[in-house]
């Protein structure tokens, strides 16, 4: 029996949940259950009660509010422990429209992708402004070169995954999980699709984006955060070889203005340039440091992907067997 399960991280959404859920589908294509998760990020509202009035199948609650990156992993934890196949995230604003879950769902489905992105259709959103809609192309060409994939909407929340790419999902970040999950899903090599979605009327304001600065810089301090760990040895080499080549150029210009007879006035140039190559060849250093880190990472990754499979797979194989 295949089992979709649609997961939706909740904080304070007692007002739109229930409209949210309202249009999301019992039934969906290639799947004979479908079930609904909510994650109660420590709401102190109604939230609760209210997934509960429109059915939903499943509550997993945090004692206190831990973030939207941290209620989609406890939602992928509670998915896997309840037996899906296939795992639907969407938005408790109703942001997406819930009649396009079969067509995120398919690729899956048809054993052709891991991992299904919803594109929404950003240049026509009435609701985003023009710097928003210029932020959120900004963010997936840089998540795209960072994931080597081709991903044109990294922010979107709209998504599927397959159980075994559940498993291997991990996300560090505290603040949103979006660009992590793509970029990690790209350096393993998953195969990734993206599939045109619609959107629904704006009913509040997005909470991940409480001002235009401050998105700007969570959103390059995540970027840069998974940089370091996925792509620590070029983050690093790259790093190393801007700062050795300033100490070069710099060496050269001293050089230059000695042959020329103006280098008595410029020994803080040696100085500064001989500074600048120390540093550069640590960071060097460094790169190799952090790169032999990355594979002990990527082994940790393998363990507990592991072990998730022998903790929530291999008990139902085992009882088959000993029914046969």
């Amino acid at each position: 029996m295949k089992k979709l399960i649609i997961q939706i991280p909740c904080y304070n959404e007692a007002e739109t949940l229930g409209i949210a859920l309202a249009a999301l589908p019992r039934e969906v294509a290639g799947f004979d259950v479908v079930e609904w998760l909510i994650i109660d990020d420590g709401s102190t509202d109604d939230t609760v009660a209210v997934a509960q009035q429109n059915g939903v199948d499943h509550v997993v609650r945090h004692r206190n509010n831990q973030g939207l990156a941290r209620g989609f992993m406890t939602g992928i934890q509670a998915c896997l422990e309840r037996g899906a196949d296939v795992i639907v995230n969407t938005d408790a604003d109703n942001q997406y429209n819930a009649d396009d879950i079969p067509a995120l769902t398919a690729p899956i489905v048809a054993g052709e992708a891991d991992f299904v992105i919803g594109t929404r259709p950003i240049s026509t959103i009435e609701h985003f402004s023009p710097l928003k809609k210029l932020l959120q192309k900004l963010g997936s060409w840089v998540v795209r070169v960072a994931s080597r994939t081709q991903v044109d909407d990294a922010p979107s929340g709209f998504r599927a995954l397959s159980r075994d790419t559940a498993r291997h999902l991990v996300v560090f970040s505290e603040y949103t999980y979006t660009l992590e999950t793509i970029i990690q899903a790209g350096q393993k090599n998953m195969a990734i699709r993206t599939v045109p979605v619609r959107v629904n009327d704006d009913l509040r304001p997005s909470r991940l984006m409480h001002s235009i600065p401050s998105y700007i810089k969570r959103s390059i301090a995540t970027i840069i955060r998974v940089l370091v760990i996925y792509r620590p040895f070029r983050f690093f080499a790259t790093l190393g070889a801007i700062i050795f080549g300033a100490g070069v150029l710099l060496g050269l210009r001293f050089v230059y203005l000695s042959w020329t007879g103006q280098g008595l006035g410029n020994v803080q140039s040696v100085v500064l340039a001989g500074s600048l190559l120390v540093v550069g060849f640590q960071t060097f250093l460094i790169a190799f440091v952090a790169d032999l880190l990355a594979a002990n990472r990527k082994l940790l990754e393998e363990i507990r992907s592991h072990a998730l499979r022998l903790r929530f797979d291999e008990p139902e194989q085992g009882k088959k067997h000993t029914l046969k």
